[in-house]
């Protein structure tokens, strides 16, 4: 039987080249974006992951062709950045509504589906700054760890109906993400100029980062194997980072964050 995948954000950067790699290795790929963009072998769906009946009548889509879905990855998000004091509660609000709350209506749909055929597997794009959280990016943060948690206990409650889940946690990704972040400097002369000398820096670190070919290969790789742990990062580097932050003292890894990101 032929695999099916349902991807989030699958016109551009991860989503897109993840999207490519799993057309590539056989699978049937079907991508759920705002986005009106086609691509060879994969199979657009209009969509807005903010909205329950959007995300309903496109996984119905996909289950009215195929009959079922192996595999649902959540990849669509976004960025803001700002200091706290100064961003306002219904940005904040969309940011958690994106990242976070449409992940959880893509499962809401899918996963009736995956436990009545007692198989599946399900992939979080979560993001390093979910177990280190990055000051001035503080809501984007915040969203990814909810992702963190929300994964582990996820994968605990539907264990027995031979579904898995887990997240990956990517660092800096050189993507059109960085150009896309919607970024508030107002404030940055109140806190003497470090709002902006922070994110430029995750600016600069994003566009030396690593290409999103190296996480779609990755995530591939996810899906076939038997079995997968909760959380992944992805690469030494960032794999010794947040292995740092279960072992350092709390307080030592704030002042590291401190002295890289706001300093």
């Amino acid at each position: 039987m032929e695999k099916i995948v349902l991807i989030t954000g699958g016109s551009s950067g991860i989503g897109l080249k993840t999207s490519a790699a799993l057309n590539q290795a056989g699978y049937k790929v079907y991508e759920i974006s705002r986005r009106d963009v086609k691509h060879p072998g994969i199979i657009h769906i209009s969509g807005d992951i903010t909205s329950d009946s959007s995300v309903q009548d496109a996984v119905n889509y996909v289950i009215e062709q195929e009959g079922h879905i192996d595999v649902l990855i959540n990849n669509a998000g976004f960025g803001i950045s700002g200091a706290i004091e100064f961003t306002d509660i219904a940005s904040a609000q969309r940011q958690f509504d994106v990242n976070f709350f449409g992940l959880v209506r893509t499962c809401h749909a899918v996963i009736p589906y995956m436990r009545k055929a007692g198989k599946g597997r399900i992939i979080n794009v979560s993001s390093v700054a979910g177990s280190i959280p990055i000051p001035f990016q503080t809501f984007y943060s915040a969203s990814k760890a909810s992702i963190n948690s929300y994964t582990m206990a996820f994968a605990n409650e539907v264990r027995p109906y031979g579904i898995s889940v887990c997240a990956v946690m990517p660092g800096d990704i050189r993507t059109g993400f960085t150009a896309a972040r919607e970024k508030e400097i107002i404030g940055d002369f109140e806190y003497g100029g470090r709002l902006l000398r922070s994110v430029e820096k995750m600016e600069r670190d994003e566009k030396g980062g690593m290409e999103p070919e190296a996480i779609a290969k990755f995530i591939v790789r996810l899906i076939h194997k038997k079995s997968v742990k909760p959380l992944y990062s992805v690469r030494l580097d960032y794999r010794f980072f947040v292995m740092l932050s279960r072992f350092l003292p709390v307080r030592a890894l704030n002042w590291l964050v401190y002295q890289l990101y706001a300093k």
